[in-house]
């Protein structure tokens, strides 16, 4: 037996108060009928009244009370098992993570940025499956599809520029990747969420966008960063900054953004490419239009209700309220 609303139970302090103020009230009344007369030849005179009656009515009233606050509190004992379905979509977010994300063109850097774009995103899912790819020179599934959120954003915040020994900027492969993570018996409810500063120029990209779309797979680009370009800064074991990128000839490598190929991305699979804002604005406008795609029904779970129970204590209350309606508080 539980109850799961227990706080109505503050209301039993309001039924004991009545109960003090209602019994002083039939003492004060017997005791001013004490000052007429004595209480026997009161009785002996006027047979009709009755306060054992009187105090009956008003215990009548007090049980049904209390019974009406176990049916607020809702009274349950009893459960039985219950499958839970849901629907959504399988939403895959691709998350570079490669030194050019280190750039500080948005502050404090794109990576942090980006970052915050996926735990935007995560904070907009209702009900859709989750899954996390992160990239630079090579790409692995740093999240499989999940409902669970809260191990997504555990898993987002442990990803650094130094998790993948490979540096570079593969989209391509991130692409890959993606793809073989969703389910490959279907070709619908799958959405791709690209967060880069695509800096990748590999000829591969567009033919795995094709791919990608075959397979029944709507990519969304953000553009992280600035077309105008930034230095890549270098810091050393204790964070601190040592000084910036640089090429082979010994000049500062400038990261720019490459809206074109994620324009190109999302044009070729039916998606849209949106720079980041600091409000967040283009996930609103991504959300919207997901929202009116099919959604699939997910793999539901069991789980354990309890049987609501507090139909006889209001039943027993109103049986008490109405039956001291009926009860006179004098002899016949």
């Amino acid at each position: 037996m539980r109850f799961a609303e227990p706080l109505h139970f503050m209301l039993l302090i309001l039924v004991a108060l009545l109960a003090i103020f209602a019994f002083w009230a039939l003492a004060r009344k017997k005791k001013l009928l004490a000052l007429f007369a004595d209480i026997p030849l009161i009785m002996k005179n006027a047979p009709y009244i009755s306060f054992a009656r009187q105090r009956t009515k008003v215990i009548l009233v007090l049980i049904g009370m209390v019974l009406i606050v176990l049916a607020l509190a809702r009274l349950q004992f009893g459960t039985h098992l219950e499958k839970i379905k849901r629907e959504g979509l399988d939403i895959i977010v691709a998350l570079d993570i490669s030194t050019s994300m280190l750039a500080q063109d948005i502050k404090p850097n794109r990576l942090a940025k980006a970052k915050q774009e996926v735990l935007g995103i995560i904070e907009r899912l209702k009900g859709d499956r989750f899954g996390l790819v992160v990239f630079a020179g090579e790409a692995f599934p740093q999240c499989p599809l999940t409902l669970d959120y809260a191990s997504a954003r555990l898993l987002l915040n442990a990803m650094t520029t130094s998790s993948v020994t490979v540096q570079g900027t593969s989209i391509a492969q991130a692409l890959e990747v993606a793809t073989r993570m969703y389910d490959q018996e279907t070709k619908k409810h799958k959405i791709l969420l690209l967060l880069t500063d695509g800096e990748d120029h590999s000829e591969a990209v567009e033919k795995t966008a094709t791919l990608a779309r075959q397979q029944g797979i709507k990519i969304y680009t953000v553009g992280i960063g600035n077309p105008n370009g930034e230095p890549i800064p270098l810091f050393d074991r204790n964070n601190m900054q040592i000084g910036y990128k640089k090429d082979k000839n010994g000049e500062v490598v400038v990261s720019k953004l490459n809206d074109e190929i994620l324009k190109k991305i999302s044009r070729a699979t039916g998606g849209k490419y949106f720079p980041a804002t600091a409000g967040e604005l283009e996930l609103d406008v991504i959300f919207d239009e997901i929202s009116d795609d099919e959604k699939k029904e997910l793999e539901g779970t069991l789980i354990t209700r309890y049987d609501d129970r507090f139909q006889w204590p209001l039943l027993f209350a109103l049986f008490l309220i109405v039956g001291e309606f009926f009860l006179s508080e004098r002899k016949k």
